[in-house]
């Protein structure tokens, strides 16, 4: 059967850190505060000139030389965001000129923090399909532009950023020991659309809108949801929780990464954990984990990997790849 395996990867910041320190004289806050409830140290905040496109275009420039191939390699963008830089065209069509390529098709995929796992999970149906051999997915977000800076309970969470895989097909014997994406669950509800949205938009308001949260009610549901998603997913693998090298979440709250390792029987020293860094980065999350996983030299070809992330929406879900 058709894999689509991980041939590259990339990652863009923010030239500008903030610190937690830095919201002091902002809101009523404090360093101790955040890492204490969320696990967040800093996060990277975009400059006039660096949007959800530019990053990743440059996220998308990285994944392609960890690849050795080039823009005409490609089939296919899917760029996972929340934060397009025009309502429309789509950001992926942008990315695509940026990177100076001018066949193939490209789309957006809104799906809040679970975006960048449903567009893997979505470039592997395209690949498996037929439909194309080379696919870019890209997570890319400017949450900051969409943030009430006087909100403390949700401005000091989220972070701007960028990162990137390129799959491409590969024959595989259709074992576990295949590499590439292995399986996948993906789920949503929309009666919890309250919980975390945007309170705008151009059908609605005509504006953009900010973020809002109730942090509680996210955190309530959010470790169940998780479960429920990677345990289907482990059971159409065939594998269980000892089985992985590695599992790569959505860094958004460092105590809901801790109890959903827990639940699942997940070793801690399993866990790759980038939240400190980067805050919450929505679809550019996982891909930012996982390119700080590889770099180090933690992930390596031919590890088992786990994604999973929960978004607004909700939307959740994970996918199962061997590297």
């Amino acid at each position: 059967m058709i894999r689509s395996v991980v041939r590259g990867n990339g990652a863009a910041l923010p030239r500008r850190i903030m610190k937690n320190a830095d919201f002091e004289g902002m809101v009523e806050t404090s360093d101790e505060w955040i890492v204490q409830r969320t696990g967040i140290r800093q996060r990277h905040v975009a400059a006039d000139d660096e949007t959800t496109a530019s990053l990743g275009e440059d996220a998308a420039r990285a994944a392609l030389d960890s690849a050795g191939m080039t823009p005409a390699d490609i089939d296919l963008i899917i760029l996972a965001t929340s934060t397009p830089n025009n309502t429309f065209p789509a950001t992926a069509v942008e990315i695509q000129n940026r990177l100076g390529m001018h066949h193939g098709f490209a789309f957006d995929m809104q799906a809040v923090c679970s975006g960048f796992v449903y567009a893997v999970a979505t470039a592997d149906l395209y690949i498996r399909g037929g439909l194309a051999k080379r696919v870019l997915v890209i997570g890319s977000e400017t949450f900051s532009r969409i943030l009430d800076w006087s909100d403390r309970s949700t401005c000091v969470l989220f972070g701007d950023g960028a990162g990137a895989l390129v799959l491409e097909a590969e024959d595989g014997a259709g074992a576990i020991t295949d590499r590439g994406v292995l399986a996948a669950s993906l789920r949503s509800d929309g009666v919890h659309k309250d919980k975390l949205f945007v309170d705008g938009g151009p059908s609605t308001t005509g504006t953009v809108g900010h973020l809002r949260m109730e942090g509680r009610e996210v955190f309530k549901h959010a470790v169940g949801m998780i479960t429920d998603v990677i345990e289907a997913t482990f059971s159409e693998a065939g594998i269980t929780a000892e089985d992985l090298d590695w599992f790569v979440p959505h860094q958004a709250n460092k105590r809901i990464i801790d109890a959903s390792a827990k639940k699942l029987g997940i070793a801690e020293e399993k866990v790759v954990v980038t939240v400190d860094l980067h805050g919450n980065t929505s679809a550019a999350s996982v891909p930012l984990a996982l390119s700080v996983a590889v770099a180090d030299g933690r992930i390596k070809k031919g590890d088992l990997v786990l994604l999973e992330a929960m978004g607004g929406g909700f939307t959740w879900g994970a996918v199962l790849l061997r590297w």
